[in-house]
């Protein structure tokens, strides 16, 4: 009974609808046919700009990040900042629909790193919302990406090849050379006019390594280790050096030239080789003159730059084992004999360099005790700290650190890896230029 009655309930108002059906009702949804299509028509307008925006931001996004990728950090700023502007108009070029793109784009480098900031501005037309005089949607965007820049830097190695590194690189090459000297000298002197006393052949003949050996193996990793941790090309260069090939001839030796090319550089390391001398006592045996030869050294090392690609920040890597002997009859830190001066090196020229900006890593070939050689019982043992030394606690060790930048110093003994040594402190000479930049 109540659904048929409420049928009826309808049916007659249904009735009185169609009895007032007449042109004011028709003019009233006319009139309210406009505002709900330009309503219509806008949302589906602002629909369309907004997902023009969303694109136009990714496209923004994506060219600010490809001017500081790893690949683009080598091209200059200005050349970036063209680049970004090409990637953002190739990608917008075949998007449908939008009037216009203005897009315009900043890259700066510093000393921290590289921003760049993309932005645009666009207009989509309408379709719809034109019957309300609406005839384009204006959107703009901006996008910001940051990273840091590759610190530049030029490695200046010194290699000490003075008659010392001429030693046995391990207890084992040390005692072959005992065993077969007949001064049971532990030392393969190079002599070339006293055949005699000419230790470097025996050690030779009997295949044992010298810590020459092993540094001038290493000083050539070193370069693979450069290229391999590089992120740009050219962000390595090396100069490499010795003290002189001949005793007749010592001081500051360039083996090889300033250069980006790791392979040259490896191959030039390969020449060093231990310094000749032409007999024993050869002017006195001083060939290690550590203050002319760092001297020059500061001297040689010219503009210390901040890293960046025009103006690479100057380290210098020295190996050595850590002892002078030369002519310092009024400076030498010990008893002399006729001037003859053996002393740990003295850290002043490492100072000056220091001061100037330049930083300096050590790697200490660890001066092995030779207890059967009286020479170094008298002259070297006592500053080499321990009944025989050596020791961490030695005036060679605490000088040799005292030479280095703070962190960049390490020793290794001949029992321990050299090659592996160099390969760490290096790495280490580079991370923390890259924190400081």
């Amino acid at each position: 009974m109540f659904l048929l009655n409420y049928s009826r309930v309808i049916g007659r108002r249904l009735k009185d609808f169609r009895k007032n059906c007449g042109a004011q009702v028709a003019i009233t949804f006319g009139l309210a046919a406009i505002p709900i299509t330009v309503s219509v028509g806008a949302a589906v307008d602002y629909s369309h700009a907004n997902w023009a925006k969303e694109t136009l931001d990714s496209y923004a996004d994506a060219a600010a990040l490809s001017v500081v990728s790893k690949s683009a950090l080598g091209l200059d700023a200005a050349t970036a900042k063209q680049n970004a502007i090409n990637f953002f108009n190739a990608q917008a070029s075949v998007l449908q629909g939008i009037n216009s793109e203005n897009v315009s784009a900043t890259v700066t480098d510093s000393g921290t790193g590289r921003a760049a900031v993309v932005s645009y501005t666009a207009s989509v037309p309408t379709t719809l919302a034109a019957i309300a005089g609406i005839k384009n949607i204006n959107i703009n965007g901006t996008s910001t990406a940051a990273s840091g820049l590759p610190t530049y830097i030029d490695f200046y190695l010194l290699l000490d090849n003075t008659p010392s590194m001429g030693i046995g690189a391990t207890p084992s090459d040390v005692t072959t050379m005992v065993n077969h000297t007949p001064d049971q000298c532990g030392f393969a002197c190079h002599t070339t006019q006293d055949p005699s006393n000419n230790y470097y052949a025996i050690a030779k003949q009997y295949g044992v390594t010298m810590r020459i050996d092993v540094v001038t193996q290493a000083a050539q990793q070193l370069t693979d280790t450069a290229t391999s941790i590089a992120t740009v090309a050219n962000q390595f260069r090396m100069a490499i050096y010795d003290f002189g090939s001949d005793a007749s001839n010592t001081g500051l030796n360039k083996v090889h030239p300033m250069s980006s090319s790791m392979s040259s550089a490896k191959s030039d390391a390969g020449n060093i080789d231990l310094m000749t001398i032409p007999y024993q006592n050869y002017n006195g045996d001083m060939q290690t003159d550590f203050d002319g030869v760092l001297a020059a050294m500061n001297s040689e090392i010219r503009s210390v730059g901040d890293g960046s690609k025009s103006t690479p920040e100057p380290i210098l890597f020295f190996v050595t084992d850590g002892v002078a002997d030369a002519y310092y009859p009024s400076t030498c830190s010990q008893p002399t004999s006729g001037g003859r001066c053996q002393e740990p090196l003295t850290v002043a020229n490492c100072t000056t360099m220091k001061n100037r900006g330049i930083k300096i890593a050590v790697l200490y070939t660890t001066y092995e005790p030779l207890p059967t050689n009286a020479w170094y019982v008298q002259w070297i043992q006592p500053f080499n700290a321990g009944p025989w030394g050596p020791s961490p606690n030695s005036q060679i060790a605490t000088n040799l650190q005292s030479c280095a930048s703070p962190g960049l110093y390490f020793e290794v003994s001949p029992t321990d890896g050299i090659s592996q040594a160099m390969t760490a402190l290096f790495e280490k000479a580079v991370t923390q230029a890259r924190l400081t930049k």
